[in-house]
């Protein structure tokens, strides 16, 4: 007679039980890790430092304590995997709202992108002029971290060396290399050969270096790269007055609190300074007629050029999608391959293809299906703005079709069947069964679809650039602009670059899309119920 023994009973760990501690190599790995991501950290932290930026470097030193906390304690394995997901939404999600809220109350563009102290030593430093009789230097053009600089020989026999941020200063003699009575090298400086100054010519004649911190007494310029003479601003900035003076004309100017200095009739000098403007930008379309109605107009483009590009590629691609799906259709592989090469390709090559098609004078559309007409596709309001929905719709389409395609083959022939038997027609089972269940599976990506066309920068930038301007208009705003053109050519193109009004620009977008997604999202939890 033979026993079994009782099965051997395995008692699971329980809850609280200390975690198996790491390998060496594992800690190792981590150690190395944690020791690049903290040099990184104290680098950006000491520049920070210099700069005064107090906010940004307490901020990075607490971040940078949490993720050594997070990643050197036993545990916490959750936080392990969110701590790098945290971090980057808030870089590039979080921070950029809010740095774009900041920018849109203030005058940040052209001419008032710095500091009052930057704008006065500009004004002052652009506005020279050879003061008669001033003595001769002798000098070396040299390059250290500083950028450029000069090394002079004064008249009197001194060294000094400066930059165009650092004024003059003398230097040790015995780190200096003498040629007879001039200098010509300096210990950590680089003397520039006759052959780099040639290639950096406009660059050298443009470099001033202050004579001392005092900007006023004049500046240290250079045309031959061995000489240089004494240069002294035409304005003269008052600091207890606070008043920039133009010596020639005796024109004063003032602070009058719009982040420039001006005279009372409203004359301004160019460079200016960020301040503070509230929700001036927010206002500026109500104050500007013409431009609030260009803002508009722009608009209501938008919402019709992605509503409609979204109605008709999805319509389009429902199409081919139940076409191409019926099992009597004969090549449909082939015609599911042709379906979708207009998505195949780049969407910034398609609609740089479509410019060359829809040219007037000399492409294929007039040309050769239109006999020699001169028909204007992109520079006519009204033929623009359909050619920009069309060439969209050929981008479009293949997406739709696609999803459309998957979500028809994924309704299960039982349904359809039991209603053929029941005795509804086809397109009472379309109606009925196969599109509810379709806008099921693909409302949240028409949703998506909307926000991508309403943001949809690459066609309307490529093919028509917003063109054709609108008149009457001073402001640079076309016909075919979006909302994300109209900011992208405020922020970077036109005579003046205003970054503030682009990002209110900018923020009115995302309240827009915001609000018609959620909106949407709302309504489409009533297909949920289809399921």
């Amino acid at each position: 007679m033979t026993t079994t023994s009782a099965p051997e009973r395995r008692i699971a760990p329980r809850r609280g039980t200390m975690h198996q501690p790491p390998s060496a190599r594992v800690m190792l790995v981590k150690i190395a890790l944690l020791a690049i991501v903290d040099a990184i950290a104290v680098f950006a932290m000491s520049i920070l430092f210099f700069q005064e930026s107090w906010t940004v470097l307490a901020i990075l030193a607490a971040v940078t304590l949490l993720v050594n906390v997070v990643y050197l304690s036993p545990g916490l394995l959750p936080a392990k995997y969110l701590t790098p997901g945290l971090i980057f939404l808030a870089v590039f999600q979080i921070f950029v709202v809010l740095y774009s809220c900041y920018i849109a109350l203030t005058n940040y563009g052209d001419g008032h992108n710095s500091t009052k102290e930057d704008a006065v030593a500009a004004l002052v430093s652009q506005n020279t002029q050879r003061v008669e009789g001033s003595p001769t230097y002798q000098v070396q053009v040299v390059e250290g971290l500083q950028g450029l600089g000069l090394l002079a020989t004064a008249p009197d026999g001194a060294v000094l060396v400066g930059t165009a941020e650092q004024a003059l200063a003398p230097v040790d003699p015995g780190a200096v290399t003498m040629d007879g009575d001039r200098a010509v090298a300096l210990e950590g400086w680089t003397s520039l050969s006759m052959q780099d100054v040639l290639q950096r010519q406009q660059e050298i004649a443009a470099l001033q270096v202050p004579l001392d911190e005092n900007l006023t007494d004049g500046f240290l310029r250079t045309s031959n790269a061995s000489q240089a003479f004494v240069f002294q601003s035409n304005f003269v900035y008052d600091d207890v007055a606070d008043t920039m003076t133009d010596t020639e004309t005796d024109t004063v100017y003032r602070d009058l609190g719009n982040g420039q200095f001006e005279t009372e009739d409203g004359e301004a000098l160019g460079t200016g300074w960020q301040i503070f403007v509230g929700l001036e930008n927010f206002l500026y379309p109500f104050q500007e007629p013409s431009y609030g109605e260009a803002l508009v107009s722009v608009t209501a483009w938008t919402f019709v050029y992605a509503i409609a590009s979204v109605a008709i590629t999805f319509l389009l691609g429902l199409f081919l999608a139940i076409t191409l799906n019926d099992p009597r259709m004969r090549s449909r592989q082939a015609y599911r391959v042709l379906a979708i090469l207009p998505y195949a390709f780049p969407s910034f090559l398609s609609a740089l293809v479509w410019l060359g098609l829809l040219n007037a004078q000399f492409g294929f559309v007039n040309e050769v299906l239109f006999g020699s007409a001169d028909i204007p596709w992109l520079t006519d309001p009204w033929l623009a703005k359909v050619s920009a929905l069309l060439v969209n719709v050929w981008l479009g389409f293949p997406y739709m079709f696609l999803i459309c395609m998957g979500a028809l083959q994924s309704i299960p022939d039982e349904l359809t069947e039991a209603a053929r038997v029941d005795g509804a027609s086809g397109w009472q089972v379309f109606r009925s069964i196969k599109f509810p269940l379709l806008l099921v599976s693909t409302a949240p990506l028409l949703i998506s679809s909307f926000a991508f066309n309403f943001n949809n920068f690459n066609t309307i930038y490529l093919l028509t650039g917003g063109g054709p301007r609108m008149a009457g208009v001073s402001e640079n705003v076309g016909h075919t602009d979006l909302l994300i053109t109209l900011v992208y050519k405020t922020a970077f193109e036109g005579g003046t670059r205003d970054y503030g009004l682009a990002s209110a620009l900018s923020i009115l977008i995302f309240l827009i899309v915001a609000i018609v997604s959620a909106i949407a999202f709302s309504r489409t939890k009533a297909l949920e119920e289809l399921n």
